[in-house]
């Protein structure tokens, strides 16, 4: 499907973009476009690529843009035939004190990276949302939510054949870039106590391998104005955490530090009214496009007879992984590998 092909990738310096590189630089793909606007997190990037990838690093071409900015996303998207769009503000706090900035990016930039994408007829665009747009409780998630509504919304314009827009939504992926793992490991190389908000929090864990797996399906499987979830496991923060601590061989004071602003005790990848229409598809659900119109009598007329027998896929009905199966997954991890290796080897 690749071969030949130009792939763009917005928000292409953060981990998710790295993970694609790794993925496909040694693939037939024709070239990767990474757009972001951090001129450094790019040079990085380059270097990195030269030194690692000596046969494959000249098909990443690298674009400084905002997806903010409809101008600068247009520049970027002369001859791409896909899109995988993971440029995004996702820290919670930060998006809580600044949440017109969310939107300026999540939202708006979504809708910018969409318009530039059909205009220039690129031929499929896949979007990364995250489980806090379902039942948003705080400013990213509502932004993500709102993003989604974007996205169903513009796949209405375009035919399917023209431009395929998708959308996935998945969970908190396992050592990413701002996320808990990496900072514990750096307390732990510290000698200081390990953080925790609430132990019995419940979250949905995913590698970032299986992020990129969750975009491809999307990209072969999904039609347009899809959501498609994957089926991930959970843990308790508190397993979580013990199991980084079990890797390490340390058994570091453990200090509560409460509910940060805007979390929830569990998260949801399927709504109870997502769930009536999902469609199982294994390891994968797949939320449809709801293709009513404006004609309102159809709201006031007809309903669905469906009933669902799931009332919702969230952190705390899904698989939840003990300590042992939670070190088996972080063990997967190359990230966890090397520092492991720096760890044993000190």
């Amino acid at each position: 499907m690749f071969e030949g092909k130009t792939l763009m990738i917005t928000g292409g310096t953060g981990s998710f973009g790295h993970a694609v590189l790794r993925r496909f630089l040694n693939t037939d793909i024709g070239e990767i476009r990474i757009f972001s606007r951090d001129e450094k997190k790019q040079d990085d990037m380059r270097h990195e690529l030269q030194s690692k990838y000596q046969q494959a690093y000249e098909k990443v071409k690298f674009f400084i843009g905002d997806v903010r900015d409809l101008a600068s996303v247009k520049n970027a998207m002369y001859g791409v035939d896909y899109i995988f769009h993971a440029a995004a503000l996702k820290q919670v706090p930060s998006c809580e004190f600044f949440p017109l900035e969310a939107v300026k990016t999540n939202v708006i930039g979504t809708d910018n990276v969409l318009s530039a994408a059909i205009d220039a007829g690129v031929k499929a665009v896949i979007c990364l949302s995250t489980d806090k747009a379902a039942y948003p409780v705080n400013a990213m998630g509502t932004s993500k939510a709102m993003m989604e509504k974007v996205i169903v919304s513009k796949s209405r314009t375009v035919s399917p054949d023209k431009t395929k827009i998708c959308c996935t939504r998945y969970g908190n992926v396992l050592c990413s870039r701002g996320s808990v793992v990496p900072l514990w490991i750096e307390q732990i190389k510290h000698g200081n106590p390990i953080t925790i908000t609430e132990p019995s929090m419940t979250r949905f864990i995913m590698t970032l391998d299986e992020a990129v797996d969750l975009v491809l399906f999307a990209f072969e499987h999904g039609e347009s104005g899809d959501i498609l979830v994957q089926k991930a496991p959970a843990c308790t923060i508190g397993v979580l955490a013990q199991a980084v601590k079990e890797l390490f061989h340390v058994d570091s004071e453990t200090r509560i530090i409460g509910i940060r602003h805007g979390e929830k005790m569990y998260e949801t990848l399927l709504t109870s009214e997502e769930c009536v229409h999902a469609i199982d598809m294994g390891n994968f659900f797949r939320v449809p496009c709801d293709k009513r119109d404006l004609n309102y009598d159809k709201y006031f007329t007809q309903g669905t007879p469906k009933q669902c027998t799931l009332k919702r896929f969230d952190s705390n009905n899904t698989v939840i992984l003990d300590v042992e199966q939670v070190k088996q997954k972080l063990l997967t991890i190359k990230y966890i590998q090397d520092e492991l290796a720096a760890w044993e080897a000190r």
